[in-house]
């Protein structure tokens, strides 16, 4: 029996009334020293000094029934010096030659000791983290959904001392509706088993904050989740720096936007100016010269309405600068006039601005050419904002069209009418030339997306 003991790591030790009886190799190797060292020494000789300690209780050997265990868990001291953590259970066993005996079976679990004492310490220093980091941290029962454990910023934000969050339910915790979307949520981040974030808004003192909160369920490997973790961070002071960041983002490109399309409307002015007195030089080519000025006085005056607006255009400034210029380039009247309450409302998305506004300047010029040259003569130019489906620019002057004329034999080109059919746009916009009594009126009508109501 004795060497199959010898054989197993436990250290087995067989004590009688004189003391030390036996021992197998595992227990000396657990004291340091061989079996002739301990004969008949008590077995206190490896003891620390505790005066309770289970190797100087004598009444084991006495009061113990035989075959009856007692465990116990203790500190000993080996011959080398080493001090260590033990747990074993003593037996009271019978022999024909010393009667009465104890049996000690001993294990050595100071690995198991300072692993849990590292175990502790690591809880320690995490719970001393979790209560000093600015982040509202709650642990979650899986299954019911009630607070495991709180720290003390998560437990501002419930109105409640920490120990009183203990065990709360959603529904004792939060009013109705909060309490929903956060078990959906939940719910939502049990069943995807991965990391979920999710925002919340939270009045807290009367200030709206918000959250950044991250899900993220605990659980044993091939296991089920059986608790909810959540971490939760104040971003609002980040937010805000993010939105002040992006505003002034914003308001640096519209400065430069405005700068260039300021830019651009005097370079186009200035090339204007060229051209004009280019025309007073050469007499025989004034009309032509005067008609691109037109154009380029019709670009400069929409880049001009952009400097220092945010936003699409006003269809109705865009008509106003555009007879304007026409009206200082011939020097002829042009009667402007905008109806309905929309009016001010109709926007030219910046893709079909600089097309409408050379239409309109085509279609002015065109009238001033062929209208009768009596100064009181002059063109009319209305825009009509009260049909529901778009608007209505009207343009009329005292001329007769020739006889049998069709808008759609007038062949393109880069004045005129043929300049005019190639900047229309090809949908939601449409074109009418037609004679009405001693007028000839026209008709220009936009609906979306060609144009737009603005929303205040």
């Amino acid at each position: 029996t004795r060497s199959i003991l010898d054989s197993v790591l436990v250290g087995i030790v067989t004590v009688g009334p004189t003391g030390i009886e036996w021992m197998n190799r595992s227990a000396c190797r657990m004291f340091g020293a061989d079996l002739v060292d301990f004969v008949n020494q008590p077995i206190s000789t490896v003891a620390t000094p505790e005066e309770d300690h289970p190797f100087r209780r004598t009444r084991y050997l006495e009061e113990l029934v035989e075959g009856e265990a007692e465990t116990f868990e203790c500190k000993v001291m080996a011959r080398d010096g080493r001090e260590f953590w033990i747990v074993g259970n003593a037996v009271v066993t019978s022999s024909d030659t010393s009667g009465r005996q104890l049996t000690y079976a001993l294990l050595d679990i100071e690995r198991r000791r300072q692993a849990e004492a590292r175990i502790a310490e690591a809880q320690a220093s995490m719970q001393l983290i979790i209560e000093a980091a600015p982040l509202a941290i709650i642990l979650w029962d899986a299954d019911t959904l009630r607070i495991m454990q709180i720290n003390a910023v998560a437990a501002k934000l419930l109105n409640r001392p920490v120990a009183d969050c203990i065990g709360l339910g959603l529904a004792e915790a939060y009013a109705p509706e909060r309490a929903a979307m956060l078990e959906s949520d939940m719910r939502a981040a049990l069943a995807s088993g991965q990391l979920t974030q999710r925002e919340y808004r939270i009045t807290s003192n009367g200030e709206l904050r918000t959250w950044d909160a991250r899900y993220l369920p605990l659980a044993s490997p091939d296991q089920g989740a059986d608790k909810l973790l959540l971490v939760a961070s104040d971003i609002t002071e980040q937010q805000e720096a993010q939105q002040a960041k992006l505003d002034a983002a914003i308001t640096q490109r519209e400065m430069l936007v405005r700068e260039v399309h300021h830019r651009i409307k005097n370079n186009l002015q200035g090339v204007a100016g060229l051209l004009q007195q280019i025309a007073q030089r050469k007499p025989e080519v004034a009309s032509v010269i005067f008609e691109v000025v037109g154009q380029v006085q019709a670009i400069a005056q929409v880049y001009g309405l952009q400097v220092g607006v945010i936003g699409p255009l006003r269809l109705v400034n865009v008509l106003e600068a555009i007879a304007g210029s026409v009206q200082r380039t011939f020097g002829r009247p042009i009667h402007f006039q905008a109806t309905g309450e929309s009016a001010s409302l109709w926007v030219l998305p910046e893709a079909e601005a600089i097309p409408i506004a050379l239409t309109v300047n085509e279609l002015l010029t065109n009238a001033i050419k062929h209208s009768a040259k009596n100064p009181e003569n002059a063109v009319n130019c209305y825009f009509v904002a009260d049909r529901p489906d778009g608007v209505e620019i009207l343009i009329s002057n005292t001329a007769s069209l020739p006889p049998g004329f069709k808008l759609s034999n007038v062949p393109g080109g880069v004045s005129g009418l043929g300049l005019v059919r190639a900047l229309m746009p090809r949908r939601n916009a449409q074109l009418t030339l037609e004679q009405s009594g001693a007028q000839v009126v026209a008709s220009v009508t936009l609906s979306p997306p060609c144009v737009s109501l603005w929303q205040e």
